[in-house]
């Protein structure tokens, strides 16, 4: 069984930093795109930024310059790092991996974490 489990989320105040991790485990051949996906109250999960297989990445425009997304081919892991929050970043943030196992190609997410910016 594939799973993804993320760390990092929490409360923070306008302004601060937050580092998001996603580590895929289980019966994994290969890992392709991986993102992160966030869900506020009331609103539509939206993507936040993806990145590839070969590093290529892109953002939501309301994250850009401010999110820096990342991973570890050899440990099967993405990282969001989350810098200027601010209260409208507020939202459960959702690791998402499309990756190739023994059951053949699947979508996989994460169970979320809730990142709050409050003062």
């Amino acid at each position: 069984q594939v799973q993804l489990v993320e760390s990092g989320g929490g409360l923070v105040q306008p302004g601060g930093s937050l580092r998001l991790s996603c580590a895929a485990s289980g019966s994994i051949f290969s890992i392709y795109g991986m993102g992160w996906y966030r869900q506020a109250p009331g609103k539509q999960r939206e993507l936040v930024a993806a990145i590839t297989s070969g590093g290529s990445t892109n953002y939501a425009d309301s994250v850009k310059g401010r999110f820096t997304i990342s991973r570890d081919n050899a440990k099967n892991t993405v990282y969001l790092q989350m810098n200027s929050l601010k209260p409208e970043d507020t939202a459960v943030y959702y690791c998402n991996a499309n990756l190739e196992g023994v059951t053949g190609y699947l979508e996989v997410w994460g169970q979320g974490t809730l990142v709050t910016v409050s003062s």
